[in-house]
């Protein structure tokens, strides 16, 4: 639709269908998933997701937004601002919404020394997408999905993911399928719980790991607390808080993991 008048109608059959796309079973039933903003576009077809359709505002364009319209691939539609800002997912848009096929599981390639992030029944698309970024940042091999979760392309995740969800390996695995994958490939696993006796900075935390988060209210199931070590974040004494958020703990444990794996002092030429 390049050169078309923008749509207006607020009725108009492109609309309605972004609007029912913000619901996840209508994404699953069109195999199709939402990535709103320039940040997110760009990191998407940086990770080879190509968008089917482009939905632009030129009135609600931030100068990033303006600066990548032009480059980005795929079918061109220009939508009013009070079009644009029904079907779109954010307080203040920058005007730019795409439409792409999911993307394809993808597992990682471990390296010897590689950590995998393991989520467990996580519902928060926050806390999903907090976690992604902070792989990302802190050089994780990828994240496993388990279970009926947040689904790590909706658009609150890839916001909050700030489109590291395309950049980083990621599955969503049953059970007993990530759990065959873990031991084919050798990996330790750490689940990170808040009544394991030993604290995270006091765990070896090298080679292959995989480290092991469940929800804030469930924690881990027993089954999966049983596979390796455990380790916990070591609360102030005399505080009211005993537990950290999900995302939070995993940054902290994700940091350390990149901590022990820095290069010896003077290891360089």
């Amino acid at each position: 639709m390049t050169g078309a008048e923008p749509i207006t109608s607020l009725q108009n059959s492109h609309v309605k269908r972004l609007v029912r796309l913000r619901q996840r079973r209508e994404r699953e039933a069109e195999g199709v998933i939402l990535i709103e903003g320039a940040r997110e576009l760009s990191r998407a077809v940086q990770g080879g997701v190509r968008p089917r359709t482009l939905y632009s505002c030129p009135a609600l364009y931030s100068p990033e937004a303006e600066a990548l319209w032009p480059t980005l691939p795929g079918e061109r539609v220009e939508l009013s601002r009070p079009a644009f800002e029904k079907v779109s997912g954010r307080e203040n848009p920058d005007g730019l919404l795409g439409v792409a096929q999911q993307p394809v599981a993808r597992l990682p390639d471990p390296a010897p020394d590689a950590v995998v992030v393991v989520l467990h029944g996580l519902e928060k698309p926050g806390n999903v997408g907090a976690i992604l970024r902070t792989a990302d940042a802190a050089g994780a091999a990828g994240v496993l999905v388990l279970g009926r979760g947040a689904d790590p392309y909706g658009p609150n995740v890839i916001r909050s993911s700030q489109g590291s969800v395309f950049t980083l390996p990621v599955a969503v695995l049953e059970e007993t399928a990530a759990l065959d994958w873990l031991a084919a490939h050798g990996f330790t696993t750490v689940a990170c719980t808040p009544d394991a006796p030993r604290s995270y900075w006091d765990a070896d935390l090298g080679g292959r790991v995989a480290l092991l988060l469940g929800t804030e209210h469930a924690g881990l199931p027993q089954t999966w607390r049983q596979t390796g070590t455990a380790v916990s974040i070591p609360m102030h004494p005399g505080r009211a808080a005993d537990s950290l958020n999900v995302a939070t703990a995993a940054a902290l444990v994700l940091f350390e993991c990149a901590r022990q794996r820095r290069p010896a002092a003077g290891g360089h030429a």
